[in-house]
């Protein structure tokens, strides 16, 4: 084969799998003989059936997650998350707290106005791909102040110092298409379809995330977290 048809196959997708399949390897611990499948080998379904139950213990003021030095050595050999979660940054919403889970289950993204950019992007490709996440939550909540941001910003046309605009510009999408339908409460609305569009966005997202999900390896969800209850609901 001339060396031209060698380098035509190390196309950057290619290169890019190979390099981050050689990193899970250098990693991720050994598994013993016995294990058939590392522990977050499970179903999309099984892993959102997870994250619900943790859910309502945590509502319920149930929580069971509470021995955190516990598993400290095996974590420090290596990680095994079931769910890749995108938060917003509010101090109020703690991923791990609200699902009931302790160090080493969730894999999380967090950004004022839990929305997906290109870094967010490549760090969940890396859960998903790497580390084996079978599911991603992109978790939006109440009384969200970026989303509530970016609606002032719309509606009396003001520009904000700093790198705030970058922000607004990513949740504005969501604002406009939420406004456009006259919501009685416009908040609210904003901040489920601003969920919406970042799961679109991570459904379609090439190549690593959209091929997992079409051989049904990885699933995709939205939901809303609720400051004054503690309970996350489907979006």
């Amino acid at each position: 084969m001339c060396k031209q048809c060698d380098l035509a196959r190390f196309t950057r997708r290619g290169l890019l799998t190979a390099g981050l399949v050689t990193a899970a390897a250098a990693a991720l611990p050994s598994l013993p003989a016995w294990a058939q499948s590392p522990p977050n080998a499970i179903s999309p379904d099984e892993a959102l059936e997870r994250l619900r139950q943790g859910n309502a213990r945590y509502a319920a003021n149930a929580s069971t997650s509470k021995d955190y030095s516990s598993g400290r050595v095996a974590r420090a050999k290596g990680q095994y998350p079931f769910a890749g979660i995108v938060s917003c940054a509010d101090s109020r919403l703690a991923p791990e707290l609200a699902f009931d889970q302790g160090p080493g289950e969730l894999f999380v993204v967090r950004v004022a106005g839990n929305f997906v950019n290109e870094d967010g992007l490549a760090s969940l490709e890396y859960g998903a791909m790497v580390l084996g996440v079978p599911l991603i939550m992109v978790l939006g909540h109440s009384s969200c102040g970026a989303v509530d941001a970016t609606i002032k910003v719309v509606k009396d046309g003001t520009t904000l110092p700093g790198h705030l605009p970058s922000l607004i510009n990513a949740i504005r999408p969501a604002v406009v298409a939420a406004q456009a339908r006259n919501p009685a409460d416009l908040l609210a609305e904003a901040t489920a379809e601003n969920v919406r569009l970042n799961v679109k966005s991570l459904l379609s997202a090439k190549p690593i995330l959209s091929d997992l999900v079409a051989g049904g390896k990885l699933k995709v969800v939205g939901a809303v977290y609720e400051i004054a209850t503690g309970k996350v609901m489907p979006v």
